[in-house]
Parts: structure tokens; C-alpha cells; sequence
């Protein structure tokens, strides 16, 4: 699999795809609605993508930024599949990735500097920026938009969108390059595994779904599989909950509305877990959550 996020002109995201599938959504685009596709390192890396667009007929344009405005660069190709193979070299990292490859310049002009925010301001948006990066969720894009709103009062906005983003991006390198320290397998990556296997095996598993237990048991219905036998999830403010070192309760249950489908999912989600690595609190009765204790919560950046 790549390291890799995939964004699509019709709102579809594709996370760690194979080199296979990476091929298939280039030769996939070019119908209207439907004419780019923007590719993120994982950890998103701000301000290093991939992207091409293509109109079906026409050539394909693909640019590339590794930083500043002047990094930003394109070549319009005629082909799909060397758009294909410079993709995915870039998405692996290959040394020379481009070699041969005689890039010009998109044009994009450098921005205007940034006014340091007051030191007043940042001592106040900085703990609140870094709250958010601990629960793991967020990317770049919504914890700037949350760190412009964090401040605003009687319609006052001390903090601008530029000033947001720039403080976003700085602390968000510096959580990366905590997590680049994280070699061993952590709580979080075991959750999303046992989470990973509860969705192929026919129940529906979301992390950090919906804001609260109420939205989550009104939307998960429609989150997964229709063939889906049951369900679990938690909510963001589960999410909270687990990064302040309070534990994690998961809700689940069946579609059939069933106490013993409710059980059995339950039971299936706690042994889930617990092969995991997990320590798993649960009475086996279907109307009490599963609590997760003792987590150490080191959520990857995906971004």
C-alpha cells in the first residue's frame, strides 16, 4: 500500500491505496464533476502534493509543490500511465522520481507575509491547537478553520485565516516529528486494526463518528455495508475523553434491534479487541458500553 491520501473532484477520499488502485482513479477521471484528484503524503506534509486534472480527450496536467510557491510546478502529459508511474515513484519516494521529467514553472505567486500573531493571542490558541492534534482526527484544513473561530467575540476576530493556517502548520510539523519517533505499535494503530477487521467481517466500525452517542446511533446505519450484520463506534467526544487519558467507551449493536444480536456483536467486538492488545471493560450485558481502560492514546497524523 502507499502512504498516501487520495482526494477527488467529487468529494471522494481514499486512504493508503494500492499502486493498483492509485492507477485506476487516473484513468478513472475526466468526466465532468469528476476531473482531478489531489494526492497527500500520510502524514499530510503541508504544502507537498501531487495533483493532475484531465478533461476526457484532452491531455493530462500534472503538477507537483514540495514547499514555497516556487516549488510548484507542471508538465502537461499525454499519457496516462507515465502520469501513473510519476505518481506513484512520488507517493513511494523513489530517489530521482522524476528524473528526465522537464517541469515549468505553474505560476503561483508567493503569498503575502503573515503578521505574527500578538503574544496574548498565541499563548491563548496555541493549548487548544495542540488539544486537537493529541485526539489525532483533524487535518490541516479543519483545525485551521477551528483555530480562526477558537478567539472570535462580539463578531471580533483576533486571529486571521492566514495567521490561523500558519500556526496550524507549524505545530502540526512539530507533532509529526513526535510521531516519527513512535516505533512501536501504539493504542490507537491496535483500535483501528480490531476496528479494521470488525468492518470486513460485517460490522460496521467507525472511529470518532458523529459528535455523540445520539447522532452516532441515528447515522450509523447508513455508514457502512447494507449487508452489515451490527456496529460500533465512538464519538468525538469519546475522542476527548480518550486523549485526556480518561478511557473510551465504544457503542454497538445490531441492526435487527435485537438484544441477543446486540450480545453477540458485543461479544464479537470484545474479542476483537482484546486479540488486539486492548484491556477491555464489559459485563457482556447488551446495554452497557465497552470501555476501553488504560489506553495510551498516540493518535497518528493522517491529515
Amino acid at each position: 500500500m502507499l502512504s498516501v491520501k487520495v482526494e477527488t473532484e467529487n468529494q471522494q477520499t481514499h486512504t493508503r491505496v494500492s499502486a493498483q488502485r492509485l492507477g485506476d482513479l487516473v484513468h478513472r477521471i475526466g468526466a465532468r464533476g469528476d476531473n482531478f484528484l489531489v494526492v497527500q503524503r500520510i502524514p499530510d506534509i503541508p504544502g507537498t502534493f501531487i495533483q493532475v486534472w484531465h478533461e476526457t480527450g484532452g491531455d493530462y496536467e500534472l503538477e507537483h509543490r514540495s514547499g514555497t510557491a516556487a516549488s510548484h510546478v507542471r508538465i502537461v502529459v499525454d499519457d496516462p500511465d507515465r502520469v501513473i508511474a510519476l505518481m506513484t515513484r512520488w507517493a513511494r519516494e523513489e530517489p530521482g522520481w522524476d528524473a528526465g521529467t522537464r517541469w515549468e514553472s505553474a505560476g503561483i505567486p508567493e503569498p503575502e507575509p503573515v503578521p505574527e500573531l500578538p503574544e496574548e493571542v498565541r499563548q491563548q490558541l496555541e493549548p487548544r491547537v495542540r488539544e486537537l492534534l493529541r485526539r489525532g482526527y483533524g487535518t490541516v484544513r479543519t483545525l485551521t478553520e477551528t483555530a480562526e473561530d477558537h478567539l472570535v467575540k462580539d463578531g471580533v476576530r483576533p486571529v486571521s485565516r492566514a495567521q490561523a493556517r500558519e500556526l496550524v502548520e507549524r505545530l502540526w510539523l512539530e507533532r509529526v516529528g513526535e510521531q516519527r519517533g513512535w516505533a512501536d505499535v501504539t493504542d490507537p494503530d491496535r483500535l483501528e486494526q480490531a476496528f479494521a477487521r470488525l468492518d470486513r467481517g460485517g460490522i460496521t466500525a467507525r472511529e470518532h463518528f458523529t459528535c455523540c452517542r445520539s447522532c452516532g446511533m441515528s447515522e450509523i446505519g447508513a455508514a457502512g455495508r447494507e449487508d452489515a450484520r451490527g456496529f460500533v463506534f465512538f464519538h468525538g467526544q469519546g475522542t476527548e475523553s480518550a486523549a485526556a487519558g480518561h478511557g473510551l467507551a465504544l457503542y454497538y449493536g445490531g441492526f435487527d434491534g435485537s438484544a441477543e444480536t446486540t450480545a453477540a456483536v458485543g461479544r464479537e467486538v470484545v474479542a476483537a479487541l482484546g486479540e488486539a492488545g486492548l484491556t477491555v471493560e464489559w459485563d457482556g450485558s447488551p446495554d452497557r458500553a465497552i470501555e476501553l481502560t488504560g489506553l495510551d492514546w498516540r493518535k497518528r497524523l493522517v491529515g
